[in-house]
């Protein structure tokens, strides 16, 4: 088991050197095509060995962190992002290589008390694909803004030569950023509404979904200002990190206090 999650980070490691543009005159073409794709499958299973025990699921920070790095590459992977930003792959890939050897730690495990209820599973997948949704739209505006800031300095934007305009990609972002936060509120909504049924207890206001409400604000605010005033650039941009910033903290930043700092 163990030795799975450190082919996945091998794998992930070796995906990331391939898609790297300086690199990819040098590597293989089966490479470049099939080193990604299966660590995807590797840490697909990975991370079904490691959240479906025995004993119940386990959602722990590592086994959460590993999922959310594992959609957030598939998301990028699957929307063709990598291969239009070689950046977003230089980040998300190393990034998920470290995240995948999370549940190799064997940290405490964190039981999920309502795996049994159907929806609790999927409120819980919706989140977490919300979650992998901005993550990745958060990593194009980390490479947008050194992007600009090239364009700024009068050099070429685009460091392999073809790279869309930036009105393009900005576009695409604010897709992946609408489908999130269309997620984000059915998530919260399904929380607020239905919590007794989903996890048969009234809504509390906790630490994560204080900044969860605070994320969907925020997401919010930019899609109207967006729409109604044409919000773009480096303003647009960094509101997309504050508001992943802010999820980010919300789920995984509340997970790694509790198990992690607290051994709750």
């Amino acid at each position: 088991m163990i030795l799975l999650h450190f082919a996945v980070a091998a794998l992930y490691a070796a995906a990331a050197w391939a898609s790297w543009p300086r690199a990819t005159v040098e590597t293989p073409a089966w490479a470049r095509t099939w080193l990604l794709p299966l660590a995807l499958a590797l840490h697909a299973l990975a991370i079904i060995r490691a959240i479906a025990t025995p004993a119940g699921f386990d959602l722990s920070f590592a086994n959460a962190l590993s999922l959310v790095a594992g959609l957030a590459v598939l998301v990028a992977w699957a929307s063709g992002l990598m291969r239009t930003l070689p950046g977003v792959a230089a980040v998300v890939l190393p990034v998920a290589a470290v995240c995948a050897l999370g549940p190799a730690t064997g940290e405490s495990p964190h039981r999920f008390a309502y795996a049994a209820e159907p929806w609790a599973a999927v409120h819980i997948a919706v989140a977490l694909l919300a979650y992998a949704l901005f993550v990745v739209a958060a990593l194009q505006a980390v490479v947008l803004i050194g992007l600009e800031a090239r364009l700024r300095r009068g050099l070429p934007a685009e460091s392999d030569g073809g790279a869309p305009p930036l009105l393009l990609l900005e576009s695409f972002m604010f897709r992946l950023v609408g489908l999130g936060f269309l997620l984000l509120t059915a998530t919260l909504l399904s929380g607020f509404l239905f919590s007794d049924e989903i996890f048969g207890r009234p809504l509390t206001f906790t630490h994560k979904n204080v900044f969860s409400m605070a994320g969907w604000l925020t997401f919010a605010v930019l899609l109207f200002a967006r729409w109604r005033y044409g919000w773009r650039g480096r303003r647009a941009l960094r509101w997309i990190l504050t508001g992943t910033l802010l999820l980010v903290l919300g789920y995984l930043g509340s997970k790694f206090v509790a198990e992690v700092l607290l051994r709750r």
